[in-house]
């Protein structure tokens, strides 16, 4: 089995204004290390949400800002570790970066980016790895001139082991970062199957009028349930496994995706069961699982090639 093809080409990121004064950055197609973005504008100054996977990417997103502001960017957020996010943060010169407590080790233990053998080969360009340096534990606020902004900590394992959101109450606008995933297969390998729906709960709450998901297009609250839809899927498709005595990968090979097959990368359905399989097994959420084999697992779903990566 095959990922969902992708076009040979892909167009450049674009700015969306999603409320008055704060845009979205969209990056088509929300693939492997395709990630969205968003700033704020404010009289003094901009807040950033994530950086880009490669330096390209990233400078694409600084003049995209530029466009927009001559105000510099002096806040970058990060609201997880994971690359696509991060390995950008190096080119925000001055700013000051901010995540939960966790994410600090998470980059630094992810280290520099590759591609081969997981994924096909990325131009990244002279990454230098640039950890936040402000964290905090459960959450913090931001204000962009009198508009206040919520950064919160999900409070567990999810996407990873330690995810955070942006919040605008007064706007109702909910930046997720890998919390939500739109027309792109959810990815928990490490995080938590059953962390990410606790986390969909604590984000249903908020009553988000329009989210901007970490990848795919701006949305509102219904892409909550269908995040949640495929979550399930996942526990019910591990706990058959588990009853036949089939390996994670096995069990994603017999398994009909059904109304999930049109996501991008289906095969994230192979690391997807490994967690839930670790879960279901004893191993607490975010808890060390073999990460290599559930890799491998995708490139062998994937017909033994490597992931296609666009970034």
């Amino acid at each position: 089995m095959s990922s969902q093809p992708h076009p040979p080409g892909l167009p450049p990121g674009a700015v969306q204004e999603v409320s008055a004064g704060v845009y979205a950055y969209i990056q088509p197609d929300g693939s492997w290390f395709i990630n969205n973005t968003g700033f704020l504008v404010g009289r003094r100054g901009v807040i950033s949400v994530d950086a880009c996977a490669t330096e390209r990417r990233t400078r694409a997103y600084l003049a995209a800002i530029g466009a927009i502001t001559d105000q510099p960017v002096r806040t970058l957020i990060n609201t997880h570790h994971h690359g696509d996010h991060t390995f950008g943060n190096y080119l925000f010169g001055g700013a000051t970066i901010v995540a939960q407590d966790g994410v600090r080790d998470l980059l630094l233990a992810w280290g520099q980016p590759v591609s081969a053998p997981i994924w096909t080969e990325v131009d990244w360009g002279p990454v230098e790895l640039a950890p936040p340096f402000l964290t905090f534990r459960d959450g913090v606020t931001l204000w962009v001139d009198d508009l206040r902004c919520e950064l919160r900590y999900v409070g567990a394992a999810a996407h990873t082991g330690s995810d955070s959101y942006l919040w605008i109450p007064d706007r109702r606008l909910l930046f997720a970062g890998d919390l939500l995933f739109n027309g792109s297969t959810p990815f928990l390998l490490q995080g938590s199957v059953s962390g990410a729906l606790r986390a969909l709960d604590q984000l249903r709450e908020l009553d988000a009028a329009t989210i901007v998901p970490g990848h795919g297009a701006v949305c509102g609250p219904e892409v909550i349930d269908a995040v949640a839809d495929y979550l399930r899927f996942v526990q019910d498709v591990a706990d058959r496994g588990r009853a036949a005595g089939l390996a994670p990968l096995d069990a994603a090979r017999q398994t009909d995706l059904g109304r999930f097959a049109d996501l991008l990368d289906p095969e994230r359905i192979v690391g997807n069961l490994h967690r839930a399989y670790a879960e279901a097994d004893g191993v607490p959420p975010g808890g060390p699982i073999d990460y290599l084999a559930a890799l491998t697992g995708m490139i062998a779903y994937n017909g033994g090639q490597p992931l296609r990566c666009l970034a």
